[in-house]
């Protein structure tokens, strides 16, 4: 039989995190529970006048090994699994004079903490707790009779509960489940740190992940039918779009933040560059720029598609000031990100209170290690991040790059990266022409990238595309000469791609035919 309503007469309180531990032990104590503790709790509630007992009064067993054996004690353990009416249970406690225990409030040792500090291997194994979980999961098992606290946000609840007559089923099965989340997210850290820190494994036969969510659920998925929330990875983690800052503007959505991730990690690209701006829309860039100013280096990015632009995702690698925010406030934006906004940047944009302004802190390393992962039917996709890099480049061509165009090809085949296979980005001065995306053949991406180039000339009323004398990454290699072609007759005049094609010598033929300056990278950078 379950019981609604437990009365608490005794609570066993022992607490890494003593955070409102004293504040408790006091209100339960005037509600009349004994209280038992262990080590410096035990210490932390005698020195605030309250009586309590030590679990070595409870087991008759010392405390031991440095602290490692205190509460591993039928004493404890039977006081919270006996069923309660259960009369095997209850003639057992009897007979060995089991008192039982109603609330048990425990935090476990501080190991990501100490794993985030750096510690020596020796500290961080001690700061692996065992009587604490196993108290947690013994008062979860029970709670049908048990109350079980792992978080002192929950304190106050559970006191009030106490101060009414009695912990509610509802609560206990709440708090349980809350306490088995924790435990199994404690365990998981110190899995990761065993596979990835201790033995060096890049993709373990167990993929121990936990994730908590991030306050609310969102407002809806990719589409309002669907529902979404943000999770955040337990203990310590590298900064990104989860951990940026938001200043001001309605609540993000899963496109908002799906769009402003791929914003800040191209923008993160350019880290320790000039000043330079993207422009996400569905997670592909539309326009990116370098320059002297974060204002010119938005207005040049602006320009190459004003269109998509309407509605998208901006990210700055330089804090914002306000003559930049002015600028983007001229038309509809869902998002900016930056690394900070400076007092006129904030008076501007609180005009639009709909648009949101991430402040994100310093930018990630895009270079950064780790995983990605991406949910398939039935499992989880998970590679390296791609943190490539351009080495030394090769030139196949009779002509070389000048510098001017060498320093486009870089650019260009930076912004390539983030782009969706199949990508062709033209780029010239410091700043995209033109971008195609997400073509099934890369012959039209170099289409669409002309295309879109020569809209935006005509818009600006430019005498001829930005094109022109540009440089085109692909970032894949060209199967065939006709998406090079198609670079030329859009006024291309380098290339930089990752070769390996067994048309290269093909393609190489052309590019000479046509005055080309071409480079292989080696590397590829597929994006799906």
């Amino acid at each position: 039989m379950t019981v609604d309503t437990v009365p608490v007469t005794r609570a066993l309180l022992s607490v890494s995190d003593k955070t409102g531990i004293v504040d408790l032990a006091r209100s339960l104590a005037a509600a009349g529970v004994e209280l038992v503790s262990t080590g410096g709790t035990a210490k932390a509630i005698r020195d605030a006048g309250l009586p309590v007992k030590d679990v070595s009064e409870l087991t008759g067993f010392p405390e031991m090994m440095d602290g490692r054996v205190k509460t591993l004690h039928p004493m404890v353990h039977g006081g919270l699994l006996a069923v309660r009416d259960d009369p095997a249970h209850v003639a057992a406690m009897t007979e060995h004079a089991i008192g039982a225990i109603d609330l048990v409030v425990v935090n476990l040792y501080p190991f990501q903490q100490t794993v985030a500090k750096g510690a020596e291997r020796d500290e961080v194994i001690e700061n692996i707790d065992i009587g604490g979980p196993s108290m947690v999961r013994s008062a979860a098992k029970n709670h049908a009779f048990v109350a079980i606290l792992t978080d002192p946000a929950n304190y106050a609840d559970v006191v009030a509960e106490v101060e009414a007559g009695g912990t509610t089923l509802a609560t206990r099965r709440r708090l349980a489940a809350k306490a088995f989340a924790a435990t199994a997210a404690y365990d998981s850290a110190i899995a990761q740190w065993f596979a990835f820190a201790d033995q060096g494994e890049q993709f373990p036969q167990t993929l121990p992940l936990a994730f908590a969510r991030a306050a609310d659920e969102l407002r809806y998925g990719e589409n309002p039918h669907q529902s979404a929330a943000l999770y955040l990875p337990q203990g310590p983690s590298a900064r990104g779009i989860a951990q940026a800052e938001q200043v001001q503007g309605k609540a993000l959505s899963y496109n908002n933040l799906n769009d402003a991730d791929a914003a800040l990690e191209l923008v993160a690209e350019f880290r320790d560059g000039p000043p330079t701006v993207v422009i996400v829309k569905h997670a592909n860039p539309c326009g990116v720029a370098s320059g002297e100013t974060l204002i010119e280096a938005y207005k040049a990015a602006f320009v190459c598609d004003t269109v998509s632009a309407f509605g998208g995702i901006i990210a700055c690698n330089r804090p914002l000031d306000g003559a930049t925010a002015e600028a983007i406030a001229g038309i509809f934006t869902e998002v900016v990100v930056a690394p900070a906004a400076d007092a006129d940047a904030r008076a501007v944009f609180a005009r639009k209170k709909n648009l949101r302004l991430l402040v994100s802190g310093d930018l990630p390393d895009a270079g950064r290690p780790g995983l990605a992962i991406k949910s398939i039917a039935g499992g989880l996709l998970v590679q390296s991040r791609d943190g490539g890099r351009l080495g030394e480049l090769k030139v196949v061509t009779k002509r070389a790059p000048t510098e001017r165009e060498l320093a486009d090809c870089r650019f260009a085949w930076t912004v390539a990266k983030h782009v969706k296979s199949n990508a062709i980005v033209y780029a010239k001065d410091g700043s995209t022409a033109g971008i195609g995306a997400g073509q099934m053949n890369r012959l039209e991406s170099a289409r669409i990238a002309a295309w879109k180039a020569k809209d935006a000339a005509d818009k600006a009323g430019w005498s001829e595309a930005r094109t022109t004398g540009s440089a085109v990454a692909s970032d894949a290699f060209f199967p065939f000469a006709d998406g090079l072609m198609a670079a030329v007759e859009a006024g291309a005049t380098a290339v930089i791609q990752p070769g390996g094609s067994i048309r290269d010598d093909e393609v190489i033929a052309a590019a000479d035919a046509a005055g080309l300056a071409m480079v292989f990278t080696g590397m590829r950078h597929f994006r799906h």
